[in-house]
């Protein structure tokens, strides 16, 4: 019908007249012309309102002829809120959790978590000394040719799988271990002297490496950005602070990261909103006397005694100073004195940590802690000094889970493990350098558990008999890879919205 209006047109080039052409410049239009096109428009009309009727009379999607545009190309379905916000359903995002765990679980897959967990834990590395787990790491994003940067802090990797376009979400997993010995006899024991991964980073890694095996798989499915952040000297050099320094959040508006714990059972995910884990200090004071013989007291200037009267001045702090509902810790853990038993020593060193929930609550411990120690001395004739270790980065804040982040780690955790797997856990005393991560951006902190009695995962972290039940890795990696894509699906900016 189209090409009947296209008219037969001679034209006359160089004097000869040549062939027939159809051609649309300037046709001669008839009535019979305009009739045709009328008929056409209408009959189009007519196909369109009766294809709209019968999908409304189908309890069809396509019905709704803002889910049809708003849904054309994407995988996922979603609709859009009145902030541009995608929307998707609780029923598509278990879909994708499932397919991501089935992925996960794959026998091969299971096995090669396993070797490259176990490669990693034989050779233990401390902060910034990260260079050979580092390496594995690279090599194992090259083999997905997944890109990346480094190095960050030393030995830190950033790597991205997804459309390099927003929206961006970050997950981390730490890298360091322990000055400690391993003591668990098995065939993968450490092979350094001294040095364990007694806190399951190891672990940590591994989980985030297979989490971007199974995004790198399903990258086409991503709706923006995800950024996988390999940080070291968690346990001491405040790494994230650093990685964060060389621009690891860069364009991040969220951020992720989980921690094996003995406390629940293997795949058990805990978390909570608000505060998670406490903000970390130490301190360590030198107390100077005059030293002398113990039998002639009168002649010295005791530094033992200003230093006795400090530790037990700092524990009013938390008892006579703190709310009750605020919880709150001073510990002294170190007091270093003279080495003969008849000779009171000139100067003393006592040294200790200070946690809180609270910034305003951790930095006025810190200003008591300084008030306390300098008073004492000098009632007692001593002077002192007092070292907060600031300029070693040892200073964590506290580590506070947003809201909406948790409740989204709530949601995926649901789905991979199921409702009952997932607990609100109690805050906790300890602290971990993630708390950088989130005083700049939201962010969610989450424990997944390893404890297993049957195989001896019953110890707690930073024990030279620390293990973890393997079976958790998987779990793991699925629990990275959902909460990922899930939020990008979630998160991914507005294209189309009817008003």
């Amino acid at each position: 019908m189209i090409l009947s209006l296209l008219r037969p047109t001679k034209f006359v080039c160089c004097g000869t007249e040549a062939h027939e052409f159809m051609v649309l410049c300037r046709p001669t239009i008839t009535e019979m012309d305009s009739y045709r096109v009328f008929m056409l428009m209408w009959a189009l009309f007519n196909t369109l309102c009766v294809g709209v009727l019968l999908a409304s009379d189908m309890d069809c999607p396509l019905g709704d002829v803002e889910s049809l545009v708003n849904n054309f190309g994407d995988p996922y379905g979603s609709v859009f809120d009145q902030y541009g916000i995608a929307e998707v359903g609780s029923d598509v995002g278990a879909q994708v959790s499932q397919e991501i765990l089935e992925v996960a679980n794959l026998p091969e897959n299971v096995e090669w978590l396993k070797s490259m967990r176990r490669r990693i834990h034989e050779h233990p590395e401390l902060a910034y000394e990260e260079y050979e787990t580092s390496k594995l790491i690279r090599d194992e994003l090259d083999g997905m040719n997944i890109t990346y940067r480094y190095p960050l802090a030393k030995t830190g990797v950033l790597a991205s799988i997804g459309t390099g376009n927003p929206p961006f979400v970050a997950l981390r997993a730490d890298m360091d271990a322990l000055p400690i010995q391993e003591a668990v006899e098995w065939e993968h024991k450490s092979k350094i002297p001294g040095k364990m991964h007694a806190c399951g980073h190891d672990a940590h890694v591994t989980m985030l490496v297979g989490a971007a095996n199974i995004l790198q798989q399903r990258r086409h499915l991503l709706q923006g950005t995800v950024v996988l952040i390999f940080q070291p000297a968690e346990e001491k050099g405040a790494g994230a602070k650093k990685m964060i320094q060389e621009g690891a959040l860069e364009n991040i508006e969220a951020i992720f990261a989980m921690h094996v714990s003995s406390y629940y059972p293997t795949a058990v995910i805990g978390s909570k909103p608000g505060p998670l884990l406490a903000g970390c200090g130490f301190f360590r004071a030198v107390i100077t006397g005059k030293g002398g013989h113990a039998a002639i007291p009168q002649h010295s200037i005791d530094p033992v005694l200003a230093g006795s009267a400090s530790v037990v001045s700092l524990q009013h702090l938390v008892s006579r100073e703190a709310n009750p509902l605020d919880s709150q810790v001073v510990s002294v853990a170190a007091f270093n004195g003279g080495g003969a038993l008849n000779v009171i020593p000139d100067s003393v060193t006592i040294g200790g940590t200070f946690r809180a929930f609270s910034n305003d609550s951790f930095y006025k411990l810190r200003q008591r802690i300084e008030e306390v120690i300098l008073g004492q001395a000098a009632v007692h004739r001593c002077t002192a000094v007092v070292d907060f270790f600031e300029k070693e980065d040892q200073f964590y804040p506290p580590t506070i889970n947003d809201k909406s982040m948790n409740d989204h780690v709530r949601r995926v955790a649901a789905d991979i493990v199921g409702p009952d797997n997932f607990k609100v856990v109690p805050p906790m005393m300890g602290a971990e350098d993630f708390s950088f991560y989130t005083e700049v951006i939201p962010a969610a902190f989450f424990y997944i558990g390893t404890r297993n009695e049957t195989i001896g995962s019953i110890h707690s972290g930073h024990s030279p008999y620390f293990m973890i039940d393997e079976n958790v890795l998987p779990i793991g990696a699925a629990m990275h890879a959902a909460i990922a894509e899930r939020y990008l699906n979630e998160h991914k900016p507005k294209t189309k919205q009817f008003n």
